[in-house]
This record gives structure tokens, sequence and C-alpha cells, in this order.
């Protein structure tokens, strides 16, 4: 409705000067919404960028780096971000999972504490893993949160900068938001281009050049329903119950096995394979859960097998849905 008639204008969202009143009401709401919601504390902005997580990874070096960082290597999207950084500085790897194909979150690090900054990657889509806690850094920390903002309660204070791609929990794809404490920014010696400074779109609202209205717009209806629902609080509840769900099914059921450390276990990407004696059976039974309508179940390339990624816009009954067919598989066979 609001890309045919945007707020009675007459004319549709995507028309509309992003400078007009009107629009700059639905950022500065979507605004609001994040730092209510995820109780964002004084001292912090929030901004809408564009360019994806990927710009991120260089994005974040360009601001924060002056030295030396740390990144903990935890999957593929880690794995870049680290590479990225290097472009700009010493970057110091304080662990790693990659030889082991980043089936667990790597514990028991030290991470330097003449760092700029320690980065991490919260939520691992394509191997299924997740850092279940907010960790304490003794320097700034950074977190990229795609693929998990909004699923669980974060405290915020014990972060630097948080970004994320807005296409898993929040809009469509073509927003990125930013979350950034304010005296961080401002401290390297080399230039910044104007367009990847972070001070820039904080002190223009995120409206240096025009915004990606549409996906701003949707996220803001994404938050009012969030909202609506009793909050993150109530999202986390939610997860748990889908993932829990479903990680039982896997373990009870003999056809099938998970792929990661127990305790890493993502609530968001639930990654599964068959067991070593019914390997043969993987295109049947992709097969067989496709016609029972399952939808972009099949593993990333990279590991196989099979992937419900359960944010927080799945419901229940999907989940329940793909347990009876596991079910129902397994009477089969």
């Amino acid at each position: 409705e609001a890309i045919k008639d945007f707020e009675g204008t007459g004319i549709g969202l995507m028309e509309i000067s992003h400078r007009s009143k009107e629009y700059d009401k639905v950022v500065a709401d979507a605004v609001a919404l994040f730092k209510e919601l995820l109780h964002i504390p004084d001292g912090y902005s929030v901004i809408f960028l564009g360019g994806g997580a990927s710009l991120q990874f260089c994005m974040v070096p360009f601001n924060l780096l002056e030295k030396k960082a740390a990144y903990l290597n935890t999957g593929t999207w880690a794995n870049k971000a680290q590479k990225e950084a290097k472009l700009f500085g010493e970057v110091i790897e304080v662990a790693s999972s990659k030889d082991a194909n980043y089936t667990f979150i790597p514990k028991g690090y030290t991470i330097p504490h003449d760092a700029d900054y320690f980065h991490i990657t919260t939520n691992n889509t394509i191997f299924g893993t997740e850092i279940h806690a907010d960790y304490d850094s003794p320097v700034p920390m950074i977190a990229d949160m795609s693929s998990d903002i909004f699923s669980r309660p974060i405290d915020v204070k014990k972060y630097g900068l948080i970004y994320g791609g807005a296409q898993k929990n929040l809009a469509p794809a073509g927003v990125t938001f930013v979350i950034v404490k304010d005296e961080l920014l401002g401290k390297v010696t080399r230039p910044i281009p104007t367009m990847l400074d972070y001070r820039t779109h904080i002190k223009e609202n995120s409206m240096f050049n025009t915004p990606p209205v549409l996906p701003i717009y949707t996220a803001l209806q994404t938050l009012k329903w969030l909202k609506s629902i009793g909050g993150v609080p109530e999202m986390y509840k939610r997860n748990k119950a889908k993932a829990t769900l479903l990680y039982n099914e896997i373990d009870r059921n003999k056809l099938f096995k998970g792929t990661t450390a127990v305790e890493d276990r993502s609530l968001m990407n639930i990654c599964f394979v068959l067991n070593d004696q019914y390997k043969d059976l993987e295109d049947e039974f992709y097969k067989f859960a496709t016609a029972k309508g399952m939808v972009g179940i099949k593993g990333h390339r990279s590991v196989g097998g099979f992937r419900a990624s359960c944010y927080n816009a799945l419901p229940i009954s999907a989940v329940e849905a793909l347990v009876a067919a596991m079910q129902e598989f397994e009477k089969a066979h």
C-alpha cells in the first residue's frame, strides 16, 4: 500500500523525496525502535547504509584499524572479513576452527590488549554454529550480526560496533545496519573517503545520499511487529523452541546426525546430514522433503547435507512440518 500511496501524499514510497518530512520520520522511527528493542545505551549511533555486510568488511578497518586488529575465524564470512582487514594493517587471527571445517566455536584464546579492536561473526550461516554469549573483551569488540540480530537479547554496551545485512531478520536485501559507539570514530590517521566514513552518515542521519528507502521502510514494519509480540525476549523464546524441536529430532532419528559441536549449535541455521550408513538416501530425502513442501533445505555447496534456516519470520509450524517429514522418511526406511 505504501508503494502505491505513501502516508496519503498521493505518490508512492519509492517516488517521494527521501528529504521529505514524511520519509524523514521513517528513518527516525526505525532508529528509535532499534534503540528501544536492543536497549542501546547513550553514546551509540544507529545508521542505515548500502553495500551489505561485505562492504563493512573493509569499512570497519578503514575507520578503526590504526595498527593491529584481532579476528576470530569461525566461518566463511569471518574469514572474508579478516582477509579485507589485512589491506589496512596487521591482523592477528586469535583462533580458528577452519581446519575442522568450522564445526565449532574456538575457546580459550587470548585477545591481544594492544589491538585496536576484536572482530567476531556471531552466527555462521553456512556451517550452523553460533556464539551464544556476549564476550568480555579488553579492546573494542566488533560483531557481524547479519544473521542473528534481534533473535536473542544482547548487551550492546559490550560491543564497540555491530553491523549486518538486513536480509535475514530485518528487511529485504539492500540496507545494512550499523550500531557504533561514537567515541571510537575519528582516531585513525589515514584519510577516509567521504562515503566510507561512518561520521558522514551519522551527521546526515543516514541521508548523505539517497538511502534504500523500501528496505528501511520494511525494516520499520518488522521492528513494529517485533515490538508488538513482546520484543527480543519473546523472539528468543520462539527461536529456542523451534531449534529445540528440530535438534531433538535430529538426535533421536537414526537416519540423521548434526554436524557441529552441540554447545555451539546455531538457533538460526540448523545443519544436519544423513548418518554414514544411510548416506545413499540423501538425494531421496531431499526429493521427499521437497515434495512435502520444504523449500531451501539443501545445505550450502561447501558442506552438503541439509540446512534448515529458522530465522525470526519462520513460524514453528514450518519446523513441525519438517520434523513430520523426517519421521515419515524414517518409517519408510
